[in-house]
């Protein structure tokens, strides 16, 4: 594996094999269990309401309910049960709600940390800072090389550092349930393990002007032995600088180029 971390890395941090869940896995599992749930109380709740309408429904030569004191007008009813029922319907939703939300803000905590704690036993994280701008969108790798086409090894965590250039934008990466505000000053994170290769599109998620709707950015999740052929042959942006190269064969290109194409290309630097 290719040295994305300032150290040679360890081994390849596999998602699932390693006990490792991607974002997207985390949030699908969240949604199912609230679609689950809500459909069973909805299923539970219709049914009862149903069948005490049926039970208790209005017939002019039988009563429903012939056991039933009813109160005369004017008199307290009596009996019900005090409340049992209201009491009990009401600790199991509060069960039920409360065990929602601790399990939901657990998720959350080990999508937020996953990173850091994979980071601290040893395991392989690489870390792409991610620079918006109007209206493109530029990666920076761990050895300083930047490219506008966002390329990572599969089965890998991946950590995106996003940060802004000039107003609010907001990278996403729908298909891996990967994203974050992209905000002047300050950053924040967002990661993501694939297990395919393939190809996928970033976009903007923040209206940030007339060339948001172009805002986009190739993502490209490789095979780990083609990852790194390729890795190999990038160079800190700097270096290109000072050869007076534009932009390298490999598709990365310096922040001088990358500033002076970012406003004429809606995709950013080539």
């Amino acid at each position: 594996m290719v040295d994305v971390g300032g150290a040679v890395a360890g081994d390849t941090v596999l998602a699932g094999a390693s006990g490792i869940r991607a974002p997207a896995e985390v949030f699908n599992s969240i949604f199912v269990a609230f679609l689950g749930l809500g459909t069973l109380v909805g299923v539970v709740v219709i049914s009862y309401t149903l069948y005490n309408a049926y039970r208790y429904r209005y017939r002019e030569d039988e009563d429903p309910a012939p056991d039933v004191d009813r109160p005369e007008v004017g008199e307290l009813p009596e009996g019900g049960g005090k409340g049992k029922k209201l009491f009990l319907s009401f600790g199991i939703s509060a069960f039920i709600v409360l065990s929602l939300v601790i399990w939901t803000y657990a998720s959350l905590l080990y999508v937020e940390g996953k990173p850091t704690e994979v980071q601290q036993n040893g395991g392989d994280v690489m870390t792409v800072e991610v620079d918006g701008f109007r209206f493109g969108w530029q990666f920076t790798y761990p050895n300083g090389a930047q490219a506008s086409t966002l390329r990572v090894p599969t089965d890998t965590v991946i950590n995106l550092s996003v940060t802004s250039q000039d107003v609010f934008h907001n990278f996403g990466i729908p298909d891996l349930r990967a994203k974050a505000d992209a905000i002047p000053g300050q950053t924040t994170n967002a990661w993501f393990v694939a297990d395919d290769p393939g190809t996928y599109q970033a976009n903007c998620y923040e209206i940030c002007g007339e060339g948001h709707s172009g805002m986009t950015a190739q993502v490209e999740v490789m095979n780990e032995s083609a990852f790194d052929e390729w890795y190999a042959t990038t160079e800190p942006a700097n270096a290109s600088a000072s050869n007076g190269t534009a932009t390298a064969s490999d598709g990365t290109a310096s922040n001088a180029t990358a500033s002076a194409l970012a406003p004429a290309h809606a995709g950013g630097a080539p």
